[in-house]
């Protein structure tokens, strides 16, 4: 019998350049649960508690903001993404 395991994007984002490109194609979809998810998974590769005292949010607040119930305050999600070492950049979209 094969024995597989559930795949988890968190074990791949070790890297900025990885958190990056992980983030940039979420946020091509511009799909704001699946936005979410992603922040959420990029912290938990991050580790909560460490993405938690960077951004002087409590782990609870971080876990209910991208929870997919709420919708994040701004703030929030520019604080998450400068724990990751990245940052946000806008380009023009392709017609």
């Amino acid at each position: 019998m094969v024995k597989t395991s559930k795949f988890d994007a968190a074990d791949y984002l070790k890297t900025p350049e990885a958190i990056a490109a992980y983030l940039t194609e979420a946020l091509a979809t511009d799909d704001a649960a699946y936005i979410c998810t992603a922040l959420e998974t990029v912290a938990r590769a991050k580790g909560m508690t460490n993405v938690a005292k960077e951004t002087g949010l409590s782990r609870e607040n971080l876990y209910k903001s991208f929870s997919g119930v709420t919708k994040p305050e701004f703030d929030t999600v520019r604080k998450v993404i400068n724990s990751f070492g990245v940052r946000l950049v806008a380009e023009p979209m392709e017609d």
